[in-house]
């Protein structure tokens, strides 16, 4: 089995986030780069399925050369190699263009990547690749498993989940509990140093959306603690000051 995992190269959840040239570019100063949350949750069952059904699992990632110790870390996890494509990935269409014309020439069975990024929180490349490609694409898959030519999964929807068969190949978006996140041992670590990285040009320009400016969330406001047995000055707060009631 081909499995082609797609990862971000995003901020850390726990980073200060900051923004400069009037409020134009993310400031990278200090910030640690970690694999998408979500993408390593992909990454982690990708390793599992190729472990177990054998054949080979890379790992691509469309970003500048700052991407690739995110992609070594991929390496380490246990793909068994990794692509980037050389291009600052600002806009959705033009990534899922860049996964869909590598997946092209290669013929993945299964491509996996998160539902969504953390950073732009887009949830729009999955559905992109697969409609690029003629292929079924589902998301958010919070199960995986494959027998023959064959993916059983678990989605959630609306209320509760949904139970899916579709023959492969196919596009993923995955979230938790789909597989726990895998630690990238010393062995695997060192391994990585040896697994090949290609570096490949983009194909083609074709962005639809163009970032004008980014405002963080207003800060939170101030909490107030009522003793339990205050009900009657809870419910004026409530009615005065939060006027939820």
């Amino acid at each position: 089995m081909k499995i082609l995992v797609c990862i971000t190269h995003v901020p850390d959840t726990t980073s200060k986030i900051t923004f400069t040239e009037g409020d134009t570019k993310l400031n990278e100063a200090g910030l640690q780069f970690i694999i998408g949350p979500y993408d390593d949750y992909a990454l982690a069952r990708g390793v599992e399925l190729r472990d177990a059904l054998g054949g080979t699992l890379t790992a691509l990632n469309v970003g500048n050369a700052d991407t690739e110790p995110t992609l070594r870390k991929a390496l380490a996890i246990g793909a068994d190699d990794a692509i980037r494509v050389d291009a600052e990935p600002t806009d959705a269409f033009f990534v899922a263009e860049q996964i869909a014309a590598i997946a092209q020439k290669e013929n993945y069975d299964l491509i996996l990547m998160g539902r969504e990024s953390s950073d732009y929180n887009g949830g729009q490349v999955h559905g992109m690749v697969g409609e690029m490609l003629g292929i079924p694409s589902l998301s958010p898959v919070m199960k995986l498993d494959i027998e023959g030519n064959t993916a059983k999964m678990a989605r959630e929807v609306e209320g509760g989940k949904e139970y899916l068969e579709a023959s492969l190949p196919l596009v993923l978006g995955v979230q938790e509990p789909i597989a726990e996140w895998k630690i990238a041992n010393m062995k695997g670590i060192m391994n990585a140093r040896k697994k090949p990285l290609q570096v490949l040009a983009p194909v083609g320009d074709n962005k639809k959306t163009t970032g004008i400016k980014y405002e963080l969330p207003a800060a939170k406001g101030s909490c107030k603690m009522i003793a339990p047995e205050e009900v009657e000055k809870l419910v004026e707060f409530l009615k005065t000051e939060a006027k939820v009631i």
